[in-house]
């Protein structure tokens, strides 16, 4: 369909994580995603952002299965209806909508296919809000050099995950975001916890008061949770580089907690 994810984009060689789960590479303008075809969604996302062309595009697209992938494979419309859980986009719309306005129209239009999406429960809160953006906050400091960020992002797929309607609910998310500092990698790492909010023992029931947790955790702790190799951004660990270790993760309340 078009380019994907550019493993060269920083100027310092970045693979793309590799899971443990076989896998089918789905190339996007900007963005590639590894499809866990058993599972129906993403093990890994990857897109690459050049925040120095950056365009604010309006929101056009409509969700739609990809066709080089059969349907079975997708968590398609059937399981976002008549219920509380949100078509949650993995690399976001305005990530790859950069350069030539045709080129950010294709890129962010691209990142409706279902492929791309995970149930996410309903309901904006500062938790959802933070972790939404965090990628803006890494992007703002990564601006004092470069100017470009690499995004891996993906639901943690765990064979216990609730199951609803023909598939399972993934009950936490992580994000890796990698940029150049002068001449090496930098990386930090994020978890999102919807586990407080999804119940599908009779149905599916969002609680009123339950909440996201987000947060920042050690790159080499959430691939070993996710099952993904990650070798080269766990060592370019900005958390674990301040030390902050044996800290297994430390829950954000606001951006000004992320150690960058």
């Amino acid at each position: 369909m078009s380019d994907g994810y550019d493993p060269d984009f920083l100027g310092i060689p970045l693979p793309l994580p590799s899971p443990a789960a076989p896998t089918t590479r789905l190339d996007y303008p900007r963005f590639s995603v590894l499809l866990d075809e058993r599972r129906r969604f993403a093990a890994v996302t990857a897109v690459v952002i050049d925040g120095a062309t950056l365009r604010e595009q309006p929101r056009t697209g409509e969700w739609r299965l990809d066709p080089r992938v059969s349907a079975d494979a997708q968590a398609g419309p059937e399981i976002y209806s008549r219920n509380d859980l949100d078509r949650g986009h993995l690399v976001r719309r305005r990530d790859p909508g950069w350069g030539s306005a045709k080129e950010a129209q294709d890129a962010t239009e691209a990142t409706f296919f279902y492929t791309n999406a995970a149930p996410q429960a309903a309901g904006f809160n500062q938790s959802k809000e933070l972790w939404l953006g965090l990628e803006d906050h890494v992007l703002a400091y990564a601006e004092t050099t470069d100017q470009r960020l690499a995004v891996f992002t993906a639901p943690v797929l765990k064979d216990d995950d609730p199951p609803y309607r023909g598939i399972r609910v993934p009950l936490r998310f992580w994000k890796i975001a990698a940029w150049r500092q002068q001449d090496t990698l930098a990386a930090a790492g994020f978890v999102l916890d919807q586990s407080a909010l999804v119940d599908t023992r009779q149905g599916l029931t969002v609680p009123p008061l339950g909440a996201f947790r987000t947060f920042q955790a050690p790159i080499a702790d959430i691939a070993a949770e996710a099952g993904i190799d990650v070798e080269a951004l766990a060592a370019a660990d900005t958390f674990v580089r301040r030390g902050l270790r044996p800290v297994a993760a430390r829950e954000l309340q606001s951006v000004d907690d992320v150690v960058l």
